[in-house]
């Protein structure tokens, strides 16, 4: 009798051990509701980084099962989908090699050539001009031989534009200094200034992107008068009028990084130092040169981006469609967008990956509409084209960007190209970031 009942009892615990292995249907299946909202969730959010109403909940309610129940295939089976939402939950991610860094260390190696250039450049034009280097008073014009100092030069090693820009009563000026060490006003009449600081804008835009726009500038220039202003005019409620002199800049030293110098015979009206060399250094590194007639619009796009990474501006406008650039104002904007790529790939991401393109007839017949072709003959399709005129496409194509550690930045952007006719694709929305 009691091995009778020690048998029943071994059954009893082992079926009871069975019985126990096996989470209830119930949990199982409102464990599953909530995962399965997450990972709809997750899918919507396609790598982007989110808020996720049903994260926490799916989560506890898995791992809750999980601890009591870790043998049943239902609760092993919750955990690996709960493990893999939560990974892509994450965001996207790649490995980034070598080969996707290559432009930030050729763009380095520039940088330091460059600058090196340019530093030696800096301090043979201050032997070779002696400038005057300690701060002097504005002397009182009747006590004064002020014809001593006209024509002298003279550094100036901390210009700030635009914050110190004014419009005084005698011209447009930089104010430079303060009541106890004098005032300098630096001339802005003429390209004496803005030519040398847009060459200092395209160093930036051709060769160093990281050099920003908050500058302290240093200035040398020549002594050409004296003159009473007001510099804090607007500023202040009682901005007195104060003597200074009034300098010409002939050389804009920034960043300690670039030296550019006022050029009358430039078109431009000034040049950085070695501006006539970037190009001939940059085109060892340049892996495309040139666009194919018959790119499609994916291909396309990846050289857009290696134009911008490889810091090939005529490649870049070639690929943009012509149209955008044919007025000063979209000229100006061309340009603007391309600065503002320049940071992106500097500050945000290093590589972008581009999704298939979806190709839409706007204007023409559509030869790839097999659904309309079937109803329509040569002549019908012939009629057609002539009634609509030349054909324009536009295609869409996404696109991703990682950054550095190899993450996706941000949700897909999309991309407009077009073309017309059997002519070439070009980008349409060159503005948008990748």
């Amino acid at each position: 009798m009691k091995r009778l009942i020690a048998v029943v009892f071994c059954g009893l615990f082992f079926a009871t051990q069975a019985m126990a292995a096996t989470a209830p249907v119930d949990e199982v299946r409102k464990a599953n509701i909530f995962l399965t909202d997450f990972e709809k969730e997750v899918a919507r959010a396609d790598g982007t980084e989110t808020r996720f109403f049903n994260k926490q909940e799916a989560l506890s309610r898995v791992q809750r099962l999980a601890q009591q129940y870790p043998d049943d295939p239902a609760v092993q089976e919750l955990v690996r989908r709960t493990k893999s939402a939560l990974m892509r939950s994450k965001g996207n991610y790649i490995e980034i090699t070598e080969e996707m860094l290559a432009y930030k260390n050729r763009e380095a190696t520039l940088r330091e050539k460059l600058r090196q250039m340019n530093q030696t450049a800096w301090q043979e034009l201050l032997a070779k001009t002696t400038p005057i280097t300690t701060v002097f008073p504005a002397p009182v014009p009747e006590k004064s031989d002020l014809e001593q100092y006209y024509g002298k030069y003279i550094l100036l090693p901390e210009v700030r534009y635009p914050e110190n820009q004014f419009i005084g009563a005698t011209g447009e000026f930089i104010h430079v200094g303060k009541p106890s060490s004098g005032y300098y006003f630096l001339s802005l009449e003429g390209r004496n200034w803005l030519g040398p600081y847009e060459a200092i804008r395209r160093y930036r835009s051709l060769v160093d992107s990281s050099l920003g726009d908050n500058l302290k500038f240093a200035v040398l220039g020549k002594i050409t008068g004296l003159v009473m202003e007001s510099p804090e005019a607007g500023r202040e409620k009682h901005s007195p009028f104060v003597w200074g002199w009034v300098v010409q800049p002939e050389a804009i030293y920034a960043g300690d990084r670039v030296l550019a110098v006022y050029d009358a015979a430039s078109e431009t009206s000034g040049t950085f130092v070695g501006e006539d060399k970037v190009e001939e250094m940059k085109a060892s590194w340049y892996s495309v040169k040139s666009i194919p007639d018959n790119v499609g619009p994916k291909e396309l796009m990846e050289i857009f981006c290696t134009a911008i990474k490889e810091k090939n501006f005529a490649l870049y406008k070639e690929c943009i469609y012509p149209a955008r650039s044919e007025s000063e104002q979209g000229s100006s904007l061309l340009r603007y967008h391309w600065d503002l790529h320049q940071a992106r790939f500097r500050d945000e991401y290093v590589y972008v990956v581009f999704d298939e393109p979806k190709i839409t007839v706007l204007k023409g017949h559509d030869a790839s509409n097999d659904l309309e072709n079937f109803f329509l003959d040569d002549s019908q399709r012939a009629t057609l084209d002539k009634i609509n005129g030349e054909r324009e496409e536009m295609a869409i194509v996404m696109s991703r960007a990682y950054d550095q550690n190899g993450k996706q930045r941000g949700s897909k952007n999309s991309h407009e190209l077009r073309r017309k006719g059997n002519g070439r694709w070009y980008v349409n929305t060159y503005d948008v970031r990748f």
